[in-house]
């Protein structure tokens, strides 16, 4: 049985003609893992507000565990939800120590069980010897796990964090994702995190929920939301793609485009003739004798590969422009011609 459900959550903003949030349904499991992923303006903060009690939902309903805190007829303030919040900015008290930072929650604790607890949960960030220091003493990946402590501090029902890497730097980032993740697995936490970063949201997530003008687009691990989007904005949001149209074969296993016949993984299952590919830059390949050509029109170095733009002739004589990805020991230089084939593992049947 989920232990978070979430039925038809709306929210009506007066000065707004579409719902910020549209009929959000999503069912969580104890323990675990979620990430609300998309632009700005999407509803993923609101939706993160009305489960933390700040925002009022216009409709629908809100299950904690066995407590119902929202529906049209009961609303639980925020203090009594059993949630934990971790803010973007971390709103630390700069006029106090990361101890009484950490105690703060615990107000209605004995002294003695407040002592431990906040000993033990800035052991299980790592702090244990930083109780006497002050917000200003850290550094931001240091705040964050103070803030992340006191959220945890009172053993709360479900940690929600909104945009928790925003203010890092690109190292400190990538490395307080694995620690944000780490503790949160420690503390058998259930979490709901919002970001607008596909890194961060597949980094850390056992499941992601992309969201896009109020509306849920697809539900997925970060694996199944990458290799087989639903829709032709999961694919472009969650990674670079490349989107080509044409006509499905009889056998329900190729897809005939402008460049060519491209493979699908396995037989897809659909009524329809016309139909969009989504192909990722790193499933195409390239070899010496490949099904497909074409001129290098644009390099772009990464560091770790090289992102190669093509200019690929199609079967009318136009040309269709094909993004991939070359090892970064490949001297490749723009006017060359590439051949390349197409993992198949790497297309998916998109929605448009």
């Amino acid at each position: 049985m989920a232990f978070i459900k979430i039925h038809q959550l709306t929210k009506h903003f007066t000065d707004q003609l579409q719902p910020a949030v549209d009929r959000f349904e999503l069912e969580i499991e104890q323990g675990e893992i979620i990430t609300l992923l998309g632009p700005s303006g999407c509803g993923k903060t609101t939706t993160l507000r009305m489960i933390a009690g700040f925002e009022q939902p216009s409709v629908g309903s809100i299950q904690i565990g066995d407590q119902l805190v929202y529906d049209m007829f009961s609303f639980l303030p925020p203090e009594k939800r059993g949630i934990g919040m971790v803010f973007q900015d971390y709103a630390l008290f700069p006029h106090l120590t990361i101890a009484k930072n950490v105690a703060f929650g615990l107000s209605k604790w004995k002294n003695s069980e407040k002592k431990q607890r906040v000993q033990e949960v800035l052991e299980l960030v790592g702090l244990a010897d930083f109780g006497d220091r002050y917000p200003h003493q850290l550094s931001g990946g240091q705040q964050q796990r103070v803030a992340l402590a006191r959220a945890l501090a009172p053993r709360p029902h479900v940690v929600l964090m909104d945009e928790p890497f925003s203010n890092l730097d690109a190292g400190l980032r990538e490395k307080m994702r694995v620690d944000v993740m780490d503790i949160l697995r420690k503390a058998c936490t259930t979490a709901i995190i919002v970001t607008h970063d596909q890194k961060d949201a597949f980094a850390i997530s056992d499941r992601v929920v992309v969201m896009n003008q109020g509306v849920i687009q697809q539900i997925a691990s970060p694996r199944e939301m990458y290799r087989c989007p639903k829709n032709c904005f999961v694919a472009q949001f969650v990674g670079k793609t490349n989107l080509l149209s044409g006509q499905l074969s009889a056998d329900l296993k190729h897809v005939d485009t402008h460049i060519g016949k491209v493979c699908l993984p396995h037989q897809t299952v659909g009524s329809l003739t016309d139909v969009t590919v989504s192909i990722r830059p790193e499933g195409c390949k390239i070899v010496e004798q490949g099904r497909y050509n074409g001129e290098v029109e644009k390099v772009i170095y990464g560091g770790e590969y090289q992102e190669l733009q093509l200019k690929v002739t199609t079967d009318s004589h136009t040309f269709e422009s094909i993004i991939l990805y070359a090892p970064i020991d490949q001297d490749i230089e723009i006017g060359c011609r590439i051949s390349f084939d197409i993992t198949p593992e790497l297309v998916a049947v998109v929605e448009q």
